[in-house]
């Protein structure tokens, strides 16, 4: 299953609406869906390892559009949904507590957490909801995202061929790791907050 999986993602990758595609699964993965772009970013750099440092942009740049719709999800939504709970609990304080700690490292956890397996919307609307300020947001976003999607594209395009080859001979053992780094993130999440 896992295989095919994978080849079905090969095809698409090459297909003439993989860069739409591309497009808007790096804008939702950062603000509600739960697949990260690398999975078409990938396949579309083995299929057109001229375009890696294109598709790398188009990445970065639906990425951080996609994190400000997050980021505006829990500015707006918190306020509606978020607030009463916390009142409900008396937990006023200890939010308060929270807000102040997550923006004073806003920029680091929003450049760590963006270039790490971690599911960005967790900081996009995590961002949103403590209105860390949105110009650091955006640079940190950018900084991150870019960083982690040019050297995705540029790791491709460098050991293009044997790169393929590894990840078709050692698929279950990529994909386990690719699970390792996801929980490592969630892991790390608690340390910092």
């Amino acid at each position: 299953m896992l295989k095919g999986l994978y080849y079905w993602t090969i095809r698409l990758g090459a297909s003439r609406h993989a860069v739409w595609g591309l497009a808007v699964v790096a804008f939702v993965e950062s603000s509600f869906f739960p697949i990260p772009p690398d999975v078409l970013l990938i396949p579309m750099v083995l299929a057109a390892r001229t375009k890696a440092w294109r598709l790398a942009a188009i990445c970065t740049f639906a990425s951080v559009l996609g994190g400000y719709f997050g980021y505006y999800v829990g500015l707006t939504l918190f306020g509606t949904v978020g607030e009463p709970v916390i009142a409900f609990y008396g937990m006023e304080q200890a939010f308060t507590i929270f807000t102040e700690k997550y923006n004073e490292l806003g920029a680091w956890i929003v450049f760590t957490f963006g270039i790490t397996p971690f599911p960005f919307k967790v900081v996009t609307i995590a961002s949103g909801v403590t209105q860390l300020d949105p110009v650091v947001f955006g640079l940190a976003s950018i900084a991150s995202r870019g960083l982690r999607f040019f050297i995705v594209a540029a790791l491709i395009w460098y050991f293009g061929p044997s790169i393929r080859a590894f990840v078709e001979r050692h698929l279950g053992w990529v994909a386990l790791a690719f699970l390792a780094l996801l929980t490592g993130g969630f892991v790390l999440l608690e340390f910092i907050l």
